[in-house]
């Protein structure tokens, strides 16, 4: 099931006087900006215009996919409180909105939240704009706006959709279909005759793959030889966290119990991996499930070592390691071929454990990194390209057509 944040807002600069609203849709597992709304409205209250943007935000979400999970967060407490059902809705203008609002999702699919203001930013900003518009005579227009810019620090780019994401491309196509041949559109040349036409192949792609599977992948916190960047694979000591690696997995089970959207936890056996995975579990109120396939490759010899000491004593058979996949480590360690076959069917057992759902999988560098070159088709050398901080989050979405996409890779910002 895919999982939404919307963030509404909506202003009066006279209450009642010139009003509009903004609203947000934002993928929950990552972030990223989905869908933005805003309109000024005419006359009206602080109030309707913050249902209006919720009615919005919703609307938003629910054409995206009307089987995801919602969360709202507002600035307005009167909305949130009366969307949950802790306070009557006494004023007429309101009350029909907040049944359209409520009428758009069953009430299990969506959960409301209180937020301060300065974490509303995004919608607050597409509501000014809105009224700015408005003053001036005009519509927004997305194309103008700079609410993401403002609100985060850089502007997103426009979404794409993931591969394989046919429900979202065949909105977008019909979207572009119904502003292609919208009365009164006055381009010349052909140019809105061709863009009807290409919205119209696109739009008659099927609409729904389903929800993708979509793994968020959290590398453990600090052990002891993590600072020391000794290889610590699943042949060696098997070191627990360190008091930096705790946390580092006290932070990521904050951010992650924040965001809402993991359904299940699933660990590399080993005991960094299942520390990080039992602290972000406590906190989702889950269990911890195990996969033999997540553990980091057995480093064989070169165990404890830096990557200097591997160099200094096992020269030629460090160079054929860097150099070929199939190549083990000193002392019959795993190769990386090895590793991403390994890994490769522990995806396969979990995408079909886990089909619809955001599962955390807690485990290690190289596993992680071999999930985002395998999603990527990237080759083996793709490995050494790739950073990968203790205690980051990289999240990779599976399709049911067998795509795959990247969302997300090395976060650490929760740890700053």
């Amino acid at each position: 099931m895919r999982e939404f944040i919307v963030e509404a807002d909506g202003g009066s600069r006279g209450n009642p006087g010139p009003a509009g609203y903004g609203s947000v849709v934002l993928d929950a597992a990552t972030g990223e900006t989905l869908v933005e709304r805003a309109e000024f409205i005419g006359t009206a209250t602080n109030n309707v215009a913050e249902y209006r943007g919720l009615l919005a935000g919703l609307s938003a979400a629910h054409e995206l996919d009307p089987a995801a999970r919602v969360h709202v967060r507002m600035d307005s407490k009167l909305v949130v409180e009366q969307m949950s059902g802790r306070w009557k809705i006494k004023h007429p203008a309101m009350r029909p909105l907040a049944m359209q609002a409520a009428a758009l999702f069953p009430a299990g699919q969506v959960t409301y939240e209180w937020i301060p203001r300065e974490q509303n930013k995004h919608a607050d900003r597409l509501a000014n704009e809105a009224m700015d518009a408005g003053s001036r005579g005009e519509r927004w227009e997305p194309s103008r706006s700079t609410a993401d810019l403002d609100a985060h620090g850089v502007r997103a780019p426009e979404p794409a959709g993931p591969p394989g994401d046919a429900a979202a491309g065949a909105a977008r196509a019909r979207a572009a279909l119904a502003t292609a041949t919208a009365p009164g559109d006055v381009r010349t040349g052909g140019s809105a005759t061709a863009d009807a036409r290409a919205a119209r192949n696109v739009a008659s792609v099927p609409p729904d793959l389903g929800a993708p599977t979509t793994f968020v992948l959290l590398r453990h916190g600090e052990t002891p030889l993590t600072p020391l960047k000794r290889f610590s694979g699943s042949g060696g000591s098997d070191p627990s966290l360190s008091d930096i690696g705790r946390r580092q997995a006290e932070l990521a089970a904050g951010v992650l119990a924040a965001r809402g959207t993991v359904q299940a936890v699933v660990s590399s056996p080993l005991a960094r991996c299942r520390e990080t995975a039992e602290a972000v579990a406590a906190r989702l109120g889950c269990e911890v499930g195990i996969e033999e396939g997540l553990r980091e490759t057995d480093f064989g010899a070169w165990e404890g070592l830096t990557f200097g000491e591997v160099r200094e004593r096992y020269p030629d058979d460090m160079d054929a390691w860097l150099r070929d996949p199939e190549a083990e480590p000193t002392g019959g360690g795993e190769s990386f071929a090895a590793v991403a076959r390994r890994v490769a069917a522990a995806r396969d057992r979990l995408v079909a454990s886990y089909t619809g759902r955001t599962v955390l999988l807690v485990s290690h560098v190289t596993p992680i990194k071999t999930l985002v070159r395998l999603a990527l088709e990237a080759p083996p050398q793709a490995l050494f390209r790739m950073e990968l901080s203790a205690a980051s989050l990289t999240a990779v979405a599976y399709y049911a057509d067998g795509n795959a996409s990247v969302r997300l890779l090395n976060d650490t910002s929760h740890l700053r």
